[in-house]
Order: C-alpha cells, then structure tokens, then sequence
C-alpha cells in the first residue's frame, strides 16, 4: 500500500471509467510515490556506471554500496513508517551504540553467552522506542524534541556506564561461529549478511502495509490522527510500536555491526540519525506523514549508498560528495511533490479491502 487517505467518491469515477490496459500501467506507475526514488536511482546509476567505469560495476564496487544500503536500509524502514506516520525518530544512533556497547560488554569484557548480549542489545532498542512512544503519546512533546533528548541522553549514559564498567570507550569482542553466520558473515568476502536482513525487513514490512489493517492504521494517522482515532483506530498503541520497531532496527544494526568488526564504539552509529531520515526523504516519504511507501525508502537508501560511495570509482575529488548529496536531496523532494501531486490529483480504482 502506497496511498494515504482516499476519497471513496474519487474511486467509485475511476472504477466507471477504467483506463486501457497500456494506460493504466503507465498511470498506475507515474502515480506511485516511489516512482521518482526509482528514475532518481536508475538515473544515478548509471550516471556511476558510465564515469566509475568497470571498478564500480565490479563485485567490490557493487559490495562497497550493497552494504552500506543494508545497514542503513534497516533503519530507514521503520524510520520510515514513523514519518508516514506523522512523526520523527533522530534517537537511532545513540540506539545503535547503546546496543553495539551492551552487546559488547556483556558478551565481550563479561564473557556471557552471545545470544544473552545480542538479546540484552535488542531489549535496549525496544525499551527506548517503547520510553519514546510512551513520552510522544502522553504529553505531546513534538517527537523531534523528545527524540533528540533521548539521542543524547543515551548517547551519555552509554559513554559514561562504558567508562566505569571497562574503563575504555572500545570493547572487543571475539563472536562464536553461529553468531557470525548469522550476523557478521561476509559472503564471498566481500557481501555483508546484513542484506539479507535487510531484504527481509522490506518484504516483512510490504506484506504489514498491504495486507493487514495495521498498514491502513498508520497512513490514517499521518494523514490524520484525530479523523484516525476517532474512527476507532489506537492511535498511541499504533505510534508506541512504531517507535519499538525503528528501536529494535537500529540495534539490530547495532548487533550487526559489532558481530561484524569484532568489537564496539561508543562512538557508533551517529551518522545514521541524519542518514536515515535523508534516504527516507529521497524515496518520497512526506515530512508531514500520511504518504510514502517501503519501496520508495528501499530505492532511497540505494541512492543514498550510490552516491556515497560512487564518487570515489570516478577518480574526482571525494570532498564533492557531500554537495553531490546536497544537491540531490532538494532534487528529490522536488521530484517527490511533483509525483505526490500527480498521485493525488487523478482517481484511481478501488483497491481490494
């Protein structure tokens, strides 16, 4: 599902007139919310392709993007959701670091079994999403403030726990086989694990927005929360959720990373609390919620992870990658409201309940 709130009248002219077979595919595709995130990300590329040449198209070139896609797609999602929903989560990098440092600890410096570090690492990420949902929904305090306060007072309390528990602010870690395989293998030495993870956080994610009344749910609620809780829909259950999965997804990253690199940072993680939302904005979700879809988020962390890492196969100078990702970010936003007008302004057939 990729629609937000839609008029039943407009349906009901759509479904009287239908299109030609030709036409509504093509109608059916310009009117998608992620249709500008896929030509932004096709367009890039094979703008990438043609000047990063063979290097960038080869196994190591495709691995070096695939990965940081993985990772960051992984947060994005549910990060995602959260903006479709009409709210914002920049707490995910103190998450991360919080839950690679727990990880670590816990089964690094204390030596307990890996799966009681990774289990202790993913509650962390479900109690600060649900202490967010809970704060966001009792008071509301707009989200951006009481997540920026939870990014630092975690970010605090995980710098100063790690320097009395170990007197360090890096840990190692020496990870057992299964753990590894399922968390920081390289695939032909060069894939992370993580994209499958990732692949399957997408599917996961499509099949709750098309398929069950949750997906309905949440495009209620950024479309309009007070219509959505009026009609019954548990507005504050919904958004407390959706703040503990985009909490498990950044400690998952968490786990990921510290199985990966056999060790943990504090440091850890604080790019990806500006990196997400932008790779969400790139694949067309609205800053004021109510529109978007997996798709468009999936195709926006691929442009993201392209252009980070393409500008270094061209052989110009990498101090330009940052203006390159300037520059398009407004172009999609841009792209994005022309494609949100186009989806809202023409009818389309009913969907099936």
């Amino acid at each position: 599902m990729t629609t937000s709130l839609t008029d039943t009248t407009a349906d009901a002219q759509s479904a009287a007139a239908p299109p030609q077979p030709s036409e509504s595919r093509l109608t059916q595709l310009r009117h998608r919310p992620e249709t500008g995130a896929l030509i932004g990300t096709l367009s890039l590329f094979v703008f990438f392709a043609i000047f990063g040449g063979e290097r960038f198209l080869a196994a190591a070139g495709a691995a070096s993007w695939l990965n940081i896609a993985a990772e960051l797609g992984i947060i994005a999602i549910p990060v995602g959701l959260l903006m479709i929903a009409g709210e914002l989560d920049v707490s995910v990098g103190s998450v991360l670091a919080g839950s690679s440092m727990t990880l670590a600890i816990v089964s690094g410096y204390w030596g307990a079994p890996m799966i009681v570090g990774i289990l202790l690492a993913l509650a962390l990420g479900l109690l600060t999403g649900l202490l967010n949902g809970i704060i966001v929904t009792r008071t509301n305090v707009p989200s951006l403030v009481v997540t920026l306060a939870t990014l630092f007072a975690l970010s605090g309390l995980t710098l100063g726990l790690s320097r009395v528990t170990t007197g360090t602010t890096s840990v190692a870690i020496h990870p057992d086989p299964t753990s590894k395989a399922l968390f920081g293998q390289l695939i032909g030495g060069q894939f992370e694990v993580a994209i499958f993870w990732w692949i399957a956080v997408a599917v996961g994610v499509t099949v709750l927005l098309q398929m069950m009344p949750y997906g309905n749910w949440i495009f209620a609620i950024g479309g309009d929360k007070e219509s959505a809780r009026a009609t019954g829909i548990p507005v504050a259950k919904v958004k407390i959720a959706l703040y503990m999965a985009s909490g498990f997804g950044a400690a998952l990253v968490g786990v990921i990373q510290t199985i990966l690199y056999n060790g943990a940072q504090v440091a850890n993680g604080q790019a990806f609390v500006f990196n997400s939302i932008i790779a969400v904005v790139i694949g067309g979700v609205l800053l004021t919620g109510g529109y978007g879809s997996v798709v468009g988020v999936v195709m926006g962390t691929l442009t993201f992870a392209i252009v980070n890492q393409g500008i270094y196969y061209t052989g110009w100078n990498s101090d330009w990658a940052a203006l390159i990702l300037g520059i398009l970010i407004l172009v999609a936003v841009l792209m994005n409201n022309t494609f949100r007008r186009l989806a809202l302004s023409t009818p389309r057939s009913p969907r099936k309940a």
